[in-house]
């Protein structure tokens, strides 16, 4: 995983002076297509006999629009293509909304592709070329550069419409086909030939009152997405991705080839609990509750969160327990406790939650709606925190057959998502994963939490009389008794002791393992000795790999950070998360511990605990669903033998 880095500016004026160009690509230029057929008739130009002087043309004098009359060529007109999809002479906000994104989106474009070729070899390159002094040998490779170029083009002029379209864009959405016309040769013909396809899409797709826009925004999501898949195995786009570009004007953000959206949060509907309404579970409780406070630490301006660069970050998690253990509850206070503090900050947050009912029976589209949902969490420009209930429902296991096609699909999207190799943790998001059967879901994924709450729910008896009286509500007069209410729950105190338990292991099957290295050893207080417990470990459970090493080493790291930024910080932002990034994070830096043998071990067993749990629990169900099996076969042939006699 990588770690987000500075921001250039990509300066207004260099945007500006390629107004012009984006004008007249808009006004009008001749295409004809390579690699799509027309789906729509040209507009039509009218006829008019020879020394008769056209009749003046209606001028839009909405701001940014240009004004002055020009010769229309034959081909691509942008321009009337979006005053045609409205019978009214005048230009309304919506055209006018369309019209101008075009033009910004062009320009940005157009800028970006001349700071990428001054960055780059190409502008070198370009210059030996108009001047007949580009060598042979050199063509392969300028062939190349052009290409990178147009692709950068491309996905810069599709991102950067589809970020400007958006605040005016309502529920209703737009589909449209498979962009053909998506050329590399140069970026001119690039842009030409996206401008062609949108031209032709508009005519087809946007007669309709009210689906401008809309038709506008499916376009610019489907080329951002055919120039981001061509990037996947183009040479020379290395500059461009490694990079981020800030246009300060619009709030836009470029970083390769990732689309940019609108800092817009959701509204949330839903029923938020408080701490203190969540019974038992305290190590769970615990880290969420500090993880909602972690997140709030995020730089916008830097695009990253102190704690995701010195370690203890908690990106993906899988809180497993038995049905009624309190998930729910405990997805509700995380989320509550995250809202109420961004309210306070004023920053935009984004919940979202990807269920059973978003597995779809069209092939592709159940892995389109999880990297939406993804996508949705990530960005960079909101606090997101993304659930997936029951997700041993929602993702596949490889290999089992009965999977559908479409939660395999969503696998490997989590996968790519969570721990592949263009994943990026800016530590402005997590994710939540949460099961009662964790052994159903496949491993790899599975692994790819790199923390696990145990949901247990209420466990002593202190709990379950607390619980009791949280639930009876006030509307009774029965009195407590001998009970001191709620100081179980005393948060410190019961996962100080919930830690405590994990100093040896719980699981049976692990516990013969420590007591076997123990033997062997002696007592696990050097990295030597950690180190041969683990292998051990991983003789007893192969599923036991190096992920989960690191995955131990990220809790390590969280335990280090073992302390609750102030409430007073989160009240008063101008405490802590105004601050400097640089500030944030020398303040975090002066609150943690050091890491000790203690909390390696407790964390190593608390780790492999799970596992085990979870190789136990699929081991027992499949014995108990193959005992079932012969004593209903067994059933059969006693019943068969009894007729025939």
């Amino acid at each position: 995983m990588s770690v987000a880095g500075n921001l250039m500016e990509l300066r207004e004026e260099a945007i500006r002076a390629h107004y012009g160009a984006a004008a007249a690509l808009l006004q009008g230029f001749d295409h004809t297509p390579r690699l799509a057929r027309a789906r729509a008739p040209a507009l039509a130009v009218a006829e008019r006999s020879p020394g008769i002087p056209e009749r003046p043309r209606f001028r839009a004098t909405t701001p940014g629009l240009v004004t002055r009359p020009v010769a229309r060529p034959e081909g691509v007109r942008i321009l009337e293509r979006v005053m045609a999809a409205d019978d009214d002479p005048i230009p309304g906000p919506l055209e006018a909304a369309a019209l101008q994104a075009l033009r910004r989106a062009l320009a940005i474009a157009l800028a970006m592709g001349a700071t990428y070729a001054e960055a780059t070899p190409l502008a070198e390159l370009k210059r030996a070329n108009l001047e007949a002094r580009l060598a042979p040998s050199r063509a392969g490779e300028f062939g190349e550069w052009l290409a990178a170029e147009a692709l950068v083009v491309l996905h810069v002029f599709a991102n950067a419409t589809a970020f400007l379209v958006d605040p005016h864009l309502t529920e209703a959405a737009a589909e449209v086909g498979a962009l053909e016309e998506v050329l590399t040769d140069n970026a001119a013909l690039a842009l030409h030939g996206a401008l062609w396809e949108l031209d032709q899409t508009l005519a087809t797709e946007a007669a309709a009152p009210g689906r401008l826009l809309p038709v506008v925004a499916a376009f610019a999501e489907q080329l951002m997405e055919r120039a981001a898949r061509r990037a996947e195995t183009a040479p020379r786009t290395g500059p461009f991705v490694a990079a981020s570009w800030r246009v300060e004007a619009d709030g836009l953000t470029l970083q390769g080839f990732t689309p940019a959206r609108k800092a817009r949060g959701t509204a949330l509907a839903m029923t938020f609990k408080r701490p203190e309404e969540v019974i038992g579970n305290h190590i769970a409780k615990y880290q969420a509750m500090r993880l909602a406070k972690m997140l709030m630490a995020y730089d916008f301006t830097r695009r990253l969160n102190p704690f995701a660069e010195i370690g203890g970050f908690i990106f993906t998690f899988m809180g497993d327990g038995a049905p009624g253990t309190g998930k729910t509850t405990l997805i509700q206070m995380m989320a509550g406790l995250i809202h109420g503090y961004c309210e306070t900050a004023g920053y935009p947050f984004r919940y979202a939650n990807f269920a059973i009912d978003q597995i779809d029976s069209y092939q592709g589209k159940s892995g389109q709606n999880a990297r939406a949902f993804v996508d949705g969490i990530l960005d960079p420009a909101v606090i997101g925190f993304g659930t997936i209930d029951d997700i041993d429902q929602v993702a596949g296991k490889r290999g089992d057959r009965q999977s559908s096609a479409g939660q395999q699909e969503v696998t490997a999207v989590f996968m790519q998502a969570f721990a592949g190799a263009g994943t990026v943790v800016r530590g402005n998001c997590t994710f939540g994963m949460f099961s009662n059967y964790p052994e159903n879901v496949d491993d790899a994924l599975r692994q790819r939490a790199g923390a696990r709450f145990l949901v247990d729910g209420p466990v002593t008896g202190a709990d379950y009389i607390d619980i009791l009286a949280l639930l009876l509500g006030r509307n009774h007069a029965i009195p407590v008794g001998d009970h001191d209410l709620y100081a179980a729950q005393e948060i410190r105190r019961a996962v100080a002791e919930s830690f405590t338990r994990h100093a040896r292991p719980q699981e049976e099957a692990l516990l013969r393992v420590w007591e076997g290295v123990a033997a062997t050893t002696g007592p696990l207080d050097t990295l030597a000795r950690l180190g041969r417990y683990l292998k051990a470990i991983h003789e007893a459970d192969p599923r036991f790999t190096g992920r989960a090493v690191k995955n131990i080493t990220d809790a390590v790291k969280v335990r280090a950070m073992d302390f609750e930024l102030p409430d007073e910080w989160m009240e008063k932002p101008d405490l802590f998360l105004f601050r400097p990034y640089d500030d944030k994070r020398a303040m975090i830096r002066e609150l943690m511990k050091p890491i000790t043998v203690g909390m390696v071990i407790e964390e190593i067993n608390r780790y492999a605990d799970s596992e085990f749990r979870y190789a136990d629990h699929s081991d027992e169900r499949a014995i108990a669903s193959m005992v079932r099996e012969m004593e209903r076969m067994e059933a059969a042939r006693r019943r068969h033998g009894g007729g025939k006699g």
